[in-house]
């Protein structure tokens, strides 16, 4: 665990980080947590720095890399798309959808932040280009944040591994492996850091720092990127744990064994921080509402904390 809070004493950095690792703990997930002001430098981590799995969380770095090559006159926002079938998984928006669908891409950035449409994810990340969101997070700083591929070939690798061809068929299959060997399911390449989609907790919340201060690019993408995470649809890990006087913006990311939400908060004081949490749990649970909750628990913990020291 790390805490940056300049002139604090140390008996209040023990008294927060142990309740943030007690709330992990509790939820039966292991934690890897980041909260730092966006406006200021005070911080909270908790094993921010090790690596994790982004699952959907990737799709805010493909966000921004859009609304860059928009902002720079090199993509028209309003140019039309096909969605097609090869990109449909069967999940929700368009990637669901039985009959042709042909959005803007603007649109498609919507359904891709909003609701986490995968389709729509690969159709935007097909027109941006992978090497353009790897080459702008390297031009960030941010090295310890790759993408390896579009959601198709992430799902499409996991499929393999498992021995299947549906999302039905790899829910049942994984099911099967829990019941005889739980470890195996951590090993699988999508639930393994290494060896896809990849970031830190701290490297999470400091893009988005960045994106709200607009230092990741014009001001105009910046701004762009950050009215669609308003619109996030699932209010059940971040938002559990913030009444309507919080404005949020976040985006979530769920795999196997992993549940993650990264995002803004910011308070009716004025203050906003940008928060990361990942949970790595040993089974991959379509619903586990233990580790949704901890997510807004821990982002709690961390934004009283940091908001306390400007009251």
């Amino acid at each position: 665990m790390t805490t940056t809070r300049p002139d604090v004493p140390g008996p209040r950095q023990d008294t927060v980080e142990s309740r943030i690792g007690a709330a992990f703990d509790d939820a039966g997930v292991r934690g890897f947590f980041f909260a730092r002001e966006i406006d200021g430098e005070r911080s909270i981590g908790v094993a921010a720095d090790e690596p994790v799995v982004l699952a959907s969380v990737f799709k805010i770095p493909v966000a921004l890399a859009y609304a860059r090559e928009a902002a720079a006159g090199r993509l028209d926002r309003t140019e039309r798309h096909e969605v097609d079938m090869r990109y449909r998984d069967g999940g929700i928006g368009t990637s669901g959808c039985a009959d042709p669908v042909s959005m803007s891409l603007r649109d498609l950035v919507h359904m891709m932040l909003t609701m986490s449409d995968n389709a729509a994810t690969d159709v935007v990340l097909a027109r941006v280009g992978l090497g353009t969101v790897n080459e702008l997070l390297a031009g960030l700083g941010l090295g310890r944040t790759h993408l390896v591929g579009s959601c198709r070939e992430l799902l499409g690798s996991l499929f393999a591994e498992l021995g299947v061809s549906t999302e039905a068929e790899a829910h049942a299959r994984m099911a099967a492996v829990v019941a005889s060997d739980p470890g195996r399911v951590l090993e699988l390449s999508v639930c393994v850091p290494e060896r896809t989609t990849r970031s830190t907790a701290r490297e999470s919340a400091e893009l988005l720092a960045r994106i709200w201060r607009d230092e990741a690019g014009p001001a105009q993408a910046c701004a762009e990127v950050r009215s669609v995470m308003a619109q996030q649809i699932w209010p059940h890990r971040l938002g559990s744990a913030f009444d309507d006087s919080y404005r949020l913006a976040g985006k979530t990311g769920t795999l196997p064994g992993w549940r993650n939400e990264a995002g803004v908060i910011e308070g009716p004081d004025g203050g906003r921080w940008a928060v990361a949490v990942f949970t790595r749990s040993d089974t991959p649970d379509l619903r586990n509402p233990r580790a949704d909750r901890v997510i807004g628990q821990v982002a709690r913990l961390a934004v009283d904390e940091l908001r306390s020291f400007n009251l």
